[in-house]
């Protein structure tokens, strides 16, 4: 049944966009600001209560309904809405919109006691039980054949409601590890597709190896425990697109109801997830949701927020959603009990808006009394009264309501990109070079000493194809890659760009075979350099002479690569009496560009400062690294051509510094500024400066 729906909806699309061409889609004319509202799970009725504090505070959103299936369909076929229906109306009535969500991620009991094997079986052949949720095989057929009945009915009831605004597709989703029957049987009906032969399957993975040369397709065992690593990686890939197929499913779906001012959304987990491929996912979207938590209280410094939003806005360079985030304490039991200082939650909110959003929603309005998220904290608290964290999303509300116009649809003109692969974090953990150093550490160095340095930075994708935007890219090591990908990086140096390479880069093909040519194989050329030995690092080794003035943190570790030079400047040596003859540092003029290979792992603060000093080969750097250590800066430029400029205090410290850039107006204030103005910034506080 998914597969005909599937095929009749893409059908259905394509007649029905010839005929009416879509003009309508919904516009974000201020910043959306509100929570996820599950009133159903209240001890009591205050349905009017709830709706009156939210129109006091100012809320202009919530999202709901995702986590409800068993009450939509409390028996097989017996669809109950009623329940329901008072609360959008009457959210409706208060002016407040809504984002709906389809509820499959979490599935009643009647279905789980008609379909027992929907449940999934995984990789060590372990079955799933009922009561967590996400527990599915979401390939399963009769899994599809409920969920798809559940989301039509909802879709029929709810589509022409004037409150809905969009609908989030499922929830944080992913493939959950499913590997039974069936999807090992997928899995070969996928290598058939891609492979077309069981020949050319024995030659990309090797299989002469071990003697595990298959003959047919009926050959390929069961993926239980596999060791090579194309085999791993291409299973990974797989289990990718299973997410990405069901989520594009489920848009399709809701794609043949919506109205034209709705839109679809997911809501990713927040900071750089490597089991799904949001790029992938973001093409079936209309706009793209993220659910960032972070550390709060003296922890909080804004970088994952930060992280989570230029990654959401750039899997498809528009604005994006912040679907959830924290309200108060967080946690599934009550050991990390951090609620956040006066002031760190419209902190945050702007911190959001200053990476692009348009919309930010606290998970969730209420706080539960029961259930495994009992501790995660809503903005109210367990007695369900206003308190502190009210009054500080009331005033944010009321601030946004009076400035959000001149703050939604913030466009970023960034000129530095970090190449994000989750084929060579999977192609690492496979085969690993240390034990607590690994692909994502390395990436999320590299955005902190960009982070720390004041620069806004999109990702890109290995599906990205055009750099020409950028001056600088910064590559975490890009241990898999095809060809055309090295190219196009090395054509980016020659006409212009500037870039920084990470150990192990260009080590291994598409398919996690390693290259046969001279290390780093097709950067060669364009890096100036070469080698044929790496070694371990088994205790720090410092760089000769102290060469980025780094005192006690100049050291190098983990790894370190025998980079012979062929062209390039040596940058720093090894201090060591054998590692010392190689270079741990290169920069090689590449046509009208530089390209810089790291062969080893810096200290935080050594990353920082040759981060640095490619901004300024670059000429991208200026005031933005002067500003106190706690200052951050994020920028972009309004619907109205003007540049708005976020300086943001994450400390509890006062923090004063000069303002060099054109003349503006604080927006949260009023007050105008000029260049050389003092500005003083209160413990975690901000100021807006609309520049005029």
């Amino acid at each position: 049944m998914q597969k005909l729906s599937y095929s009749v909806l893409v059908l259905g699309i394509i007649i029905t966009s010839a005929i009416f061409p879509q003009e309508k889609k919904f516009k974000f004319d201020n910043i959306l600001y509100g929570a996820s509202f599950y009133e159903e799970y209240m001890p009591y009725e205050r349905l009017e209560q709830d709706v009156k504090l939210m129109e006091d505070a100012g809320i202009s959103v919530v999202r709901l309904a995702e986590s409800t299936w068993s009450s939509w369909e409390p028996e097989d076929g017996k669809f109950e809405f009623a329940w329901m229906d008072r609360i959008i109306d009457r959210l409706h009535k208060a002016g407040i919109k809504v984002v709906f969500g389809t509820p499959t991620y979490s599935i009643p009991p009647w279905l789980y006691k008609k379909h027992p094997e929907i449940l999934l079986t995984k990789i060590d052949e372990t079955k799933s039980y009922y009561g967590p949720r996400q527990n599915m095989d979401i390939t399963n057929k009769d899994y599809l054949f409920y969920s798809e009945r559940i989301i039509r009915k909802l879709m029929e009831h709810y589509k022409d409601h004037p409150a809905i605004i969009g609908w989030q597709v499922d929830n944080e989703n992913s493939s959950y590890g499913t590997a039974g029957y069936n999807v090992q049987k997928d899995f070969v009906e996928y290598l058939k597709d891609k492979f077309k032969t069981v020949d050319q399957l024995n030659k990309v993975w090797g299989l002469t190896y071990w003697g595990q040369l298959l003959q047919s397709w009926d050959e390929v065992p069961e993926f239980r425990e596999i060791l090579n690593p194309g085999w791993k990686l291409e299973w990974e890939r797989f289990h990718q697109k299973l997410c990405t197929d069901f989520l594009a499913w489920q848009a399709g779906i809701v794609n043949e109801y919506k109205r034209t001012d709705q839109f679809i959304v997911h809501n990713f987990v927040g900071s750089v997830r490597t089991n799904i491929d949001e790029y992938a996912i973001a093409q079936n979207l209309d706009i793209t949701g993220v659910n960032p938590y972070h550390e709060v209280q003296e922890w909080l410094d804004g970088e994952t927020a930060a992280v989570s939003g230029d990654l959401c806005r750039s899997l498809k360079q528009q604005n994006y959603l912040i679907t959830e985030t924290n309200a108060q304490t967080i946690g599934w039991d009550s050991k990390w009990q951090r609620p956040p200082y006066d002031g760190q939650l419209r902190l945050n909110v702007y911190s959001h808006l200053a990476s692009g959003a348009n919309m930010v929603a606290y998970w969730h309005w209420h706080s539960l009394h029961y259930g495994q998220e009992t501790y995660w904290k809503g903005v109210l608290g367990h007695d369900l009264e206003p308190n502190r964290a009210y009054a500080e999303v009331s005033k944010t509300a009321h601030e946004l309501k009076k400035i959000g116009s001149r703050l939604v649809n913030l466009t970023k003109n960034n000129k530095v990109a970090l190449l994000y692969s989750v084929d060579s974090y999977q192609g690492i953990r496979f085969m690993p070079f240390a034990d607590k150093t690994d692909y994502l550490s390395i990436l999320y160095q590299l955005y902190d000493a960009l982070y720390k340095n004041n620069v806004d930075v999109d990702f890109i994708f290995p599906q990205t194809t055009d750099y020409s935007k950028y001056k600088v890219i910064i590559v975490p090591p890009l241990y898999i890659s095809d060809d055309a990908q090295l190219k196009r990086l090395t054509d980016f140096v020659k006409n212009g760009g500037h870039v920084l390479f990470t150990l192990k880069s260009g080590f291994c093909d598409e398919y996690s075979t390693v290259r046969w040519q001279r290390m780093p194989g097709l950067l060669r050329e364009a890096a100036g350099i070469s080698y044929q030995e790496f070694s371990s690092l088994w205790n720090d080794v410092p760089l000769k002479d102290d060469p980025y003035k780094a005192g006690d943190k100049n050291k190098t570790s983990v790894w370190a690569e025998f980079i012979i030079p062929e062209g390039a400047t040596p940058l720093a040596y090894y201090d060591h009496p054998f590692y010392g003859k190689y270079p741990a540092l290169t920069r090689n003029k590449y046509g009208k560009g530089t390209f810089t290979y790291q062969g080893t792992v810096l200290s935080n603060e050594l990353e920082q400062k040759i981060v640095k000093e490619i901004l300024d080969i670059a000429g991208i750097s200026g005031n933005e690294q002067q500003l106190p250590a706690n200052v951050r800066l994020r920028q972009g430029i309004s619907n109205a051509g003007k540049n708005i400029r976020y300086f943001m205090n994450f400390s509890g410290d006062v923090q004063t510094f000069k303002y060099e850039y054109s003349a503006g107006v604080d927006l949260l204030t009023d007050n105008a500024i000029s260049k050389g103005n003092e500005i003083k910034l209160q413990p975690w506080d901000l100021v807006i400066i609309e520049e005029k």
